[in-house]
Parts: C-alpha cells; sequence; structure tokens
C-alpha cells in the first residue's frame, strides 16, 4: 500500500470518530437541555402556585368594608383561609402531576 492510500483511510477513519464523538456530544447537550427546560417548568409551576398562595393571604389581610367591620366573624376568616388552601393544594398537584414532565 503506498504511503498517499494509507494517509487517506488515517484521515477517513479519523474522520468517522470525530463525527462519532460530534453526535455523543450533541445527545449529552440536548439531554441537558432537557433537563433544564423540565427545572424551569417545575420553577415555574412552584412559582405559580406561590403567587396564588401569596394572592389568597392578601384578600384574607384586606380590611372588609365599613358594614361588614362592624361584625367580623372568625369562622369566615377561616372558611376563606380552608377555600385558599384547597385551591392551593389542587393547583399544586395539577402541576406537579403534569403529563409534560413524562
Amino acid at each position: 500500500m503506498n504511503p498517499l492510500a494509507s494517509r487517506k483511510k488515517l484521515l477517513i477513519a479519523e474522520s468517522e470518530l470525530n463525527r462519532e464523538q460530534l453526535v455523543q456530544e450533541w445527545r449529552t447537550m440536548a439531554d441537558e437541555v432537557h433537563s433544564l427546560a423540565s427545572q424551569a417548568r417545575n420553577i415555574s409551576s412552584f412559582a405559580s402556585a406561590a403567587a396564588t398562595l401569596i394572592a389568597g393571604f392578601a384578600s384574607l389581610r384586606r380590611k372588609p368594608s365599613a358594614p361588614a367591620a362592624e361584625k367580623s366573624s372568625w369562622w369566615r376568616t377561616i372558611l376563606k383561609g380552608a377555600g385558599m388552601a384547597g385551591t392551593f393544594w389542587s393547583q399544586f398537584l395539577s402541576q406537579s402531576h403534569d403529563p409534560k414532565d413524562k
């Protein structure tokens, strides 16, 4: 085999190795991007649930209107809090079991 043919075979083999390494690096990068996207969705879900919780607490802390201020009911406050907690919990469950994450 002459030196030119030998060199050509070596270059082709090197090219195949480089191509395979590139494919592997691309797969690794795609997996990392997928993982980051999944983490971003989780953070977004928790942020949304936290915003709902904060809005619920803010609505509980608002001062009632003048006629309602005369007769403040602790029972009504508990029911509002329970309703808000239920809303928060159902939103949390629906977002944590999102089929798009699987």
